[in-house]
């Protein structure tokens, strides 16, 4: 019976999403903004479960905000989710000139140069932003990329998703079987997308100066494949506008034993500094320490 409800629950969003896709496509994009932002924050009111995860996390990384800014700050989170979603549910319709006209990328050479070297890039982001803008601006561009992707639980939703992200051109990994395509594309020269930024049993590694649940595989595989580790982080700056940042090649930190786990603390590093500086694009709402504190870490 409850396996029945979700496969009907996992329908229903799947029709309602492309009800919606097929509104906005014909939106203007200040539009398309708009109402993305009122949903956010639609979810922001009637989602209590995730609105109070979001602020028990912000409360935790920023103990020197009042609840009053906590709260502000969460339906900020929120709006950027929603503004997010709404733009990627129309990318099916972006040009990359479109793109570029409301794109700013910063740090192009990094990517060059870490090409150049000729052993493959992982492209490291996360939940941040306006993620999946970068992927369509790279594939539009030529480039080959694949994305390291969880299906969705719903085989509609998952098909809807998935076809957005291969418009451009990128090509869709499910996480579960990644591991040897990865090394496959990485070996060739190609590019990796992944976001690590998500709750995991693996390792236990500071995230905002607390143990957080942190995959290891992208540290083992630049481990086994020398490839570079680009930090790649797209963030919203107003009126449509978008800024593309892409950082200099990371290091392992040095000085750790369980093999990746050197660069995943370089990995955490560079995300909370990202996130520091918009602390309103980052999915707070995903219970990022759930493993730590149920393991008594927190």
């Amino acid at each position: 019976m409850k396996s029945n409800r979700k496969q009907f629950q996992g329908k229903a969003i799947a029709f309602v999403l492309r009800v919606i896709q097929w509104w906005l496509l014909r939106k203007s994009p200040k539009g398309v903004e708009k109402f993305g932002k009122r949903v956010g924050r639609l979810i922001w009111r009637l989602g209590k479960r995730r609105r109070l995860t979001c602020e028990s996390n912000l409360s935790m990384a920023f103990p020197e905000l009042s609840e009053e800014e906590v709260r502000s700050l969460s339906k900020r989170v929120f709006e950027n989710f929603g503004r997010s979603s709404a733009d990627f549910l129309v990318g099916i319709n972006h040009t990359l000139e479109q793109l570029e006209a409301t794109t700013t990328i910063n740090g192009f050479e990094n990517f060059e140069t870490a090409m150049a070297k000729g052993k493959g890039v992982l492209l490291i982001t996360g939940h941040f932003g306006n993620w999946e803008r970068m992927s369509s601006i790279m594939s539009l561009r030529g480039y080959k990329l694949s994305v390291i992707a969880r299906d969705a639980n719903d085989q509609g939703v998952n098909q809807l998703v998935n076809n957005l992200r291969k418009g451009p051109g990128t090509e869709v990994i499910a996480r579960g079987d990644a591991a040897r395509p990865m090394l496959q594309k990485l070996r060739a020269g190609e590019m990796i997308g992944i976001l690590p930024d998500q709750n995991s049993n693996e390792c236990f590694i500071p995230f905002f100066g607390k143990p957080a649940g942190t995959v290891l595989g992208p540290g083992v595989i630049s481990e086994r494949t020398g490839c570079a580790v680009l930090p790649c982080f797209c963030h919203y700056v107003g009126d449509g506008k978008y800024e593309i940042n892409i950082y200099p090649e990371l290091t392992a930190q040095e000085g750790f034993e369980t093999k990746g786990e050197g660069m995943m603390r370089a990995i955490n590093a560079k995300l909370e500094e990202v996130i520091r500086e918009h602390p309103d694009q980052w999915l707070w709402f995903h219970d990022r320490w759930r493993n730590a504190r149920k393991k008594g870490l927190l």
